[in-house]
């Protein structure tokens, strides 16, 4: 095909400036253009636009670079077929003590629990972070997300309901709250890993271990799951 534009019959069109114009994507062109240059494809870590790209490749009718996104398309749907996912959750609780005003020159000491939650998810489909992370929401940007293409990693304390805002907002943490249109606040543990066991479930995953009680899964510590 582009053999065909700039020497058949009907020639690209050129602009005022004489630069031909091809209605086609440009970026996924310069992956194009690398290939015709280099004789091999060469893609960033994590593409994720290979049907856009194998759709340029038909569109120019270059064989050798469909039968290599072809291939490549295979191996990641093997790659996703077999996947490893593990999430673990910790939670520790830190005594705040603070002044509350009782009335007019008079104030008092008090002191209560702050549950501080730290979850980390492993897995080697990093689609699964994109869909878990999108159905979890954030936890806000104090110390709340960390994550690359294969861990996920969380950090949320819900706010003791008699512990002031000011207070709470002294501490640095925040809450983790469902994205919408649910909207509800992670709570425990064990809504944690509920979320990460419906999410699971439902990319093919089954449950090949739970720590410490097998017996007893959403008020594990630890969670490991497998898909062939």
């Amino acid at each position: 095909m582009l053999g065909a534009m700039f020497r058949g019959p009907r020639p690209a069109h050129t602009d005022r400036r004489g630069h031909y114009f091809i209605d086609r994507d440009g970026k996924a062109f310069r992956h194009v253009l690398n290939f015709l240059r280099l004789g091999r494809l060469d893609l960033p870590e994590g593409y994720s636009e290979l049907a856009l790209l194998r759709a340029e490749a038909d569109f120019y009718q270059i064989r050798p670079l469909l039968a290599e996104l072809g291939r490549l398309v295979a191996e990641r749907r093997r790659h996703r077929a077999n996947a490893v996912l593990h999430a673990d959750v910790d939670c520790q609780e830190r005594l705040l003590h603070f002044t509350v005003r009782r009335g007019p020159q008079n104030y008092g000491l008090s002191t209560c629990p702050l549950r501080i939650f730290t979850a980390n998810v492993f897995c080697t489909d990093g689609q699964f972070l994109e869909l878990l992370g999108g159905r979890l929401g954030r936890a806000g940007d104090a110390g709340g997300t960390a994550r690359s293409r294969h861990h996920l990693r969380l950090e949320w304390a819900p706010r003791p309901l008699e512990l002031p805002e000011a207070e709470y907002a002294k501490q640095k943490v925040r809450p983790l709250r469902m994205a919408p249109p649910d909207g509800r606040e992670v709570l425990t543990a064990a809504e944690f890993l509920e979320e990460v066991l419906k999410v699971a479930l439902d990319q093919g995953f089954r449950v090949d271990s739970v720590f410490p009680d097998p017996e007893d899964i959403l008020n594990s510590r630890s969670l490991r799951f497998v898909r062939h």
